[in-house]
């Protein structure tokens, strides 16, 4: 160990070091999933309370919690997912984009530059908040009149996922 650095604290020992969010092959298929940091793991419980509030009607509150969550945990994307459908719904398109763009950025990183030797599928759960705010990122881009851009996110969800669960070309094809 290099002088000035701290040893690992014990409860640490075997716990991932990782702090962003990482692609990784599920079993030996060509198929790939989103590995998340342990805070994202960490607050699945409080995302499942933020859905009881959405569908309460709490919307404040449930956005209050979400940014509560991504202050602690930035790299949650499905608190970004979540607030820009919020954004959305509420007609706010400058809110909806930032937070939809920010999930979708935060996906996008992890994923090599030369692109992924197989599927990123959209119906896995750890892919969903992906898709889904590029979904609704391309959504919001169409409404303020980013056509090109909407087109751009659009096909590049598509050419991770071909299998298209999220009816993305009709999305194209509307335009």
């Amino acid at each position: 160990m290099k002088s000035g650095q701290s040893s690992p604290h014990p409860s640490d020992k075997g716990r991932s070091r990782r702090k962003r969010i990482v692609l990784r092959p599920v079993g030996s298929s060509s198929i790939y999933e989103f590995a998340f940091p342990p805070c994202v793991k960490e607050r699945t419980e409080d995302i499942q309370e933020v859905y009881k509030m959405l569908q309460a009607g709490e919307t404040e509150v449930a956005q209050a919690e979400l940014l509560w969550l991504l202050e602690e945990c930035p790299e949650l994307l499905e608190a970004h997912q979540l607030l820009g459908e919020i954004a959305l719904s509420e007609g706010n398109l400058a809110k909806a984009r930032a937070h939809f763009g920010r999930a979708f950025e935060l996906g996008l990183k992890a994923i090599p530059r030369e692109g992924i030797p197989g599927r990123l599928p959209a119906d896995r759960p750890a892919n969903a908040p992906f898709f889904y705010a590029g979904r609704g990122l391309a959504i919001t881009l169409r409404r303020l009149g980013e056509q090109k851009l909407a087109q751009e996110v659009l096909y590049r969800l598509l050419d991770l996922d071909p299998n298209d669960p999220l009816k993305l070309r009709e999305l194209l094809q509307a335009e």
